[in-house]
């Protein structure tokens, strides 16, 4: 009885096994009915009773996934549109720039809950990953597109001329990205599968939109003005 009873402290310990990998099993509302039956039913006071035990802890962990998801993101989010400005100088392009990154988290997150796949350990790092994948291939396209429409100030032609150089770089280093995550698809556990998956989903959504999205919003908003290259041309006039 020593383990479980203790005299002197006018304690006891209960312990009780839950399957864990019960489907229906929803641990926040089980301990709540739990705290709620022992003061209720029961009539112990609240400082008497104390839960403990790994459910406990891992349900205090999923419990503030949601709230440090969001923040995670939303200081992810900022600190990417303050690294833009300070690498392109321009409000406007760091806004353009964004929008591939976001919509790479955007789509990962609405498969998550399309599929059904619960938010845990494994699949709260994906959004952060995905951010910091895509973020790669943003700002090599915008510095080839800038050197290339600085040449003869056609969006369109530096458009397709990005495309035929920086654009394959940007391809196949994310087809090899793809290829290395893809391998953890291969694991016995489940959450690294979704990990793999999830990974690979936010990478390719990225590229996707890296040489579509990206560049159709630099040919439409014309961050470099209407003739960037006779603006280039007068402001070396201007330091000679």
């Amino acid at each position: 009885m020593a383990p479980y009873v203790s005299i002197e402290e006018n304690e006891f310990r209960l312990a009780v096994r839950i399957r864990d990998s019960e489907p229906s099993l929803k641990r926040n509302e089980l301990l709540n009915r739990m705290r709620t039956d022992l003061t209720g039913q029961l009539g112990f006071k609240p400082e008497q009773v104390h839960l403990a035990g790994m459910l406990v802890l891992y349900n205090n962990m999923l419990q503030s996934l949601y709230s440090s998801q969001i923040a995670t993101m939303g200081f992810a989010s900022l600190f990417l549109m303050g690294t833009f400005l300070i690498l392109f100088r321009s409000v406007r392009i760091a806004m353009i720039a964004i929008f591939p990154n976001l919509l790479a988290i955007s789509c990962v997150l609405g498969v998550m809950g399309w599929l059904n796949i619960p938010l845990d350990m494994m699949t709260i790092t994906i959004a952060a990953i995905g951010v910091g994948l895509a973020d790669d291939d943003t700002i090599h396209y915008i510095h080839r597109f800038k050197h290339e429409v600085m040449t003869d100030g056609s969006y369109q032609a530096a458009l397709h001329r990005s495309h035929d150089s920086i654009g394959h770089a940007i391809y196949y280093t994310t087809i090899t990205l793809v290829i290395g995550f893809s391998i953890l698809c291969l694991s016995n556990f489940i959450p690294t599968i979704y990990f793999g998956m999830l990974t690979v989903l936010a990478i390719t959504v990225a590229l996707l939109a890296s040489l579509t999205l990206l560049p159709q919003l630099l040919v439409l908003v014309k961050p470099y003005g209407p003739n960037p290259a006779n603006n280039k041309q007068d402001s070396q006039e201007k330091k000679s």
